[in-house]
Formats: C-alpha cells, structure tokens, sequence
C-alpha cells in the first residue's frame, strides 16, 4: 500500500531483466527494494533495500503467484508454453499472464508480438523489442555488443550492456522501458546498463582467457537455450562449442523432448546429464534418452553427473573452445570444479 511496483512478467528472463531494473534504479541515484530470483553480481545479493516507496518485483507465472501483485508498471518478456504441470496448456498460461496484465495500473510494456490487448487491461500498453523498428521501446544495433536505444521520446545512443549477447541487450531494453516510463534520466539510464555485472548463474562468465571461455547458464526450456547458444555464436563464430546439459524435471524433459534436441543441436559437442528430479517421481520411459536419440549434433554422450569431471580432464583441448553448462538443476555444484579444470 502507498508503494509503487514495478513488475517483471514472463516465461523467461524475468531474473536478469528485473536485477538490471533495480540496478537502473540504484545506480541512478533513485534508489529501490527489490527482491530478486538471483544473486546480483554488482550487489553480491538478491536483497536490496532502500527507503522510498519503489518496489522492484519478479512477477513469477510458477503456481500463478503473479496474480496477488498490482504493479504501476509492468514488462512481459514471453509467454511460452512451460509449468505444465500447473497450467495444463498454453490457453490457461496465456489466460493468466492476460489476467495479470488486468492489475497493471499504468503501463504494461510487452514483448513487441505478444498478445495483449486493450480487452485484456486498462493500463496503457506498449511495446519493445531488438532490432525491431515497430516497437516503441527498441535497440538498434551498431557495432557488435553496441545499440542506440530508441523510445518514444528520443534516442540513447551508443549504449552497452556490461553482459554479452543480444539476449541481454533485449532485456536491457525491457528494463529501461520501465525505467524511461518511470521517469529516470536517460543519461543515468545508459551509465547503469554498462555497469551492470549480471546474475549468478544467469550467461555467468566463468572463464574467459583467449581460445578458452566456459560460460554457466540457468537455461532449462528449450528456448532458452537456443537463446543462450545463439547469443554467444555472435560473439565467438570460430569456436568450437561444447554443451554440458542437465534436464531439469520428468514432465519437462517429456513434453519437450523434441524441443529440447533442436535447441542442443546448434552446438559441436554434446554432454547429455541424467535427469534433475526436483520436486517429482520419476515417470517410467522418460529418461535423457529421450533427447539425446533425436540429437545430430557432430558429437555427443551420455554421462552421469558423477563422470563428468573425469571425462573433462581425458578431453584434447582445441585452439578455440567454448563450454557451457545448461540446467536448473544441482548442475551448479560442478561449476566451481569445471571452472578451476
């Protein structure tokens, strides 16, 4: 009550994109509380308290908790098939992220191409997006890793997000969407973006040496790692990219199992991990099994969580390799060990 909320929604990068909201916040000089779905990088935790009456929210769609939130402004990243288990299908996950939308008070700011209309709120709706020029909040890429920042009343040019990949750079844009809204400068706007350190385990650098960089990554939905794996080929076009990946949930590896192949399959190097139960029994026939006989990747095995840092240590290192762990699951014990081999 009497507090201003600003909401980030969506079926992915809600983490990054409202860690990067409050660090826009906290940065300029305005100041926040948030609590956060990770550990911010710049704050070394996922807790910011400050006294004014902004409240920056990760609005998580998971069991439909959103809905107790009445944000003044809200982002909508994606509304992706996923928590089948909860919702049964993509209507009824649709259906909610259009109820949440009827709580925004102010302006709803969506993914340019998502279904949200004036029937579904009250609040003003806009749009964002990279690279397209009909959104209303939009980054223009120049040089790689660079963009000028179009929105309704100007031009931010040549920013940076001090995280690589276009991904970010789109939930750079989420953000400042929200912060321009809100009222922030645009000069402070641009200064936060390139200062911004990330999220633990969110595109976590993890080494970065000339020919040899590992990055950890959250991702367990297929787009998500397609997104992931994208976003660095830009930056890194002539390596060779291995992938370490830990499913994360029986139903999930069974309702994307295809999905989840197509998204593994852009890399060079395939290193399949038994399934992370989480919170479920085991459903009999659903195994890794399932992705890895559709995966045509050049290479690839199976392995058990146990094996892999002695498999690592047996593997050749080439002139120009990449690692990435992908998983939601107990993947990140590993990420220490695989880091210092």
């Amino acid at each position: 009550h009497g507090q201003r909320c600003l909401a980030v929604a969506g079926t992915h990068g809600k983490t990054t994109t409202s860690t990067l909201l409050s660090h826009l916040f906290t940065d300029s000089g305005e100041g926040c509380s948030a609590f956060l779905g990770g550990i911010s990088k710049n704050y070394g935790s996922n807790l910011l308290t400050h006294g004014n009456d902004v409240i920056v929210a990760e609005a998580d769609e998971f069991d439909r908790s959103f809905l107790q939130l009445f944000p003044e402004i809200a982002v909508i990243t994606s509304m992706d098939a996923d928590h089948l288990d909860i919702y049964g299908d993509e209507a009824h996950i649709r259906e909610a992220f259009k109820a949440f939308a009827s709580q925004v008070s102010g302006s709803v700011i969506v993914k340019h191409g998502l279904d949200i209309t004036e029937h579904d709120t009250k609040a003003r709706i806009c749009t964002y997006a990279y690279g397209d020029s009909n959104a209303d909040f939009y980054a223009e890429p120049t040089e790689y890793g660079h963009f000028n920042l179009h929105y309704p009343g100007g031009v931010i040019e040549d920013c940076v997000v001090g995280i690589p990949g276009w991904v970010n750079i789109e939930n750079g844009v989420a953000a400042s969407a929200i912060a321009l809204t809100y009222g922030l400068d645009p000069e402070k706007i641009k200064k936060a973006l390139a200062s911004f350190s990330g999220v633990k385990r969110r595109f976590d650098m993890q080494v970065n040496m000339d020919g040899l960089v590992y990055i950890d990554d959250y991702a367990h939905h297929p787009n998500e790692i397609a997104a992931a794996i994208s976003s660095i080929r830009g930056k890194y076009p002539e390596y060779r990219y291995t992938a370490i990946f830990q499913p994360h949930l029986y139903t999930r590896t069974r309702d994307f199992a295809e999905e989840f192949a197509q998204a593994l399959n852009n890399v060079d190097r395939l290193i399949l991990l038994d399934i992370y139960p989480a919170r479920e029994e085991p459903i009999p026939g659903v195994t890794s099994e399932i992705i890895f006989k559709d995966i045509t990747a050049p290479s690839k095995i199976l392995l058990k969580k146990e094996e892999l840092l002695d498999y690592l240590k047996e593997q050749e290192l080439g002139d120009k390799e990449i690692f990435i762990t992908l998983g939601a699951g107990d993947i990140d014990r590993l990420v220490g060990p695989i880091a210092e081999l």
